[in-house]
């Protein structure tokens, strides 16, 4: 896989989404960088663009229909195709977030953009990727989606989370159903998680750069033909269900 590859990064204007589009621009790939606010989309291709990367911008809101058929048309007008669809933008939902407190309002935003956007995004974009002849599929989780991790003593699993967690988990599980729809395609599609990154999401409170986090999901839109698909990847390797 090498130049002239085009990606498309949801949720790339900052943080980790933002250094996956800077990794795969570092590459010679052509970035969509798909942002639903104009003002920070425009910025973050500015900035993609002052530092050598062929970046576009994308308007995108992956929680709204007719937002990303609008952008797939973008790119079926600009590329034809789509080589690697990073499924990045995501929320928390604001913490605290306990199972017998929480807004079920807050339950729905969640999975509304950590779950069915990344559906409604993958659907339209797999007309591009069936056009690539390395299509790569990567969505953004996290280990707190781990049941594994979350019933494990004395595991790190972040707070509790009626919202985010589940969500991530759920992600998860979508994401092995894709990959076995997808089983007789060349289309590979895993879940990676970053890691407890420094971003917004978190409040800054992390312990690993955006640019640390990003290398995950870099690593998995660069497989070879013959790489993992169904998986579940950190950067130490594949991570519990």
């Amino acid at each position: 896989m090498s130049e002239g590859m085009i990606a498309l990064v949801t949720g790339a204007n900052k943080g980790i989404g933002y250094e996956i589009a800077a990794g795969l621009g570092a590459l010679g790939w052509s970035v969509g960088v798909g942002v639903r606010d104009e003002g920070r989309r425009e910025g973050a291709v500015e900035k993609l663009r002052a530092a050598g990367v062929d970046a576009f911008g994308v308007p995108l809101d992956v929680t709204d229909d007719a937002s990303v058929a609008a952008a797939a048309g973008l790119i079926e007008e600009r590329a034809g195709r789509l080589d690697v669809l990073v499924n990045n933008a995501g929320i928390t939902g604001g913490m605290p977030q306990t199972p017998t407190t929480v807004d079920p309002a807050t339950m729905r935003a969640a999975v509304e953009t950590n779950v069915i956007g990344v559906i409604r995004v993958t659907n339209a974009m797999l007309p591009l990727l069936r056009r690539s002849a390395s299509p790569r599929i990567v969505n953004m989780s996290s280990t707190v989606g781990s049941l594994t991790r979350q019933t494990t003593p004395g595991a790190e699993t972040g707070p509790i989370s009626a919202a985010y967690a589940p969500s991530k988990t759920f992600l998860n599980a979508v994401t092995v159903q894709y990959a076995k729809e997808l089983r007789d395609t060349n289309i590979l599609i895993n879940a990676g998680c970053p890691g407890f990154c420094a971003t917004d999401l978190n409040g800054f409170r992390g312990v690993r750069t955006p640019e640390q986090g990003a290398a995950i999901a870099i690593r998995l839109a660069t497989l070879p033909d013959d790489g993992p698909t169904g998986g579940f990847f950190d950067d130490a390797g594949p991570v519990p269900w």
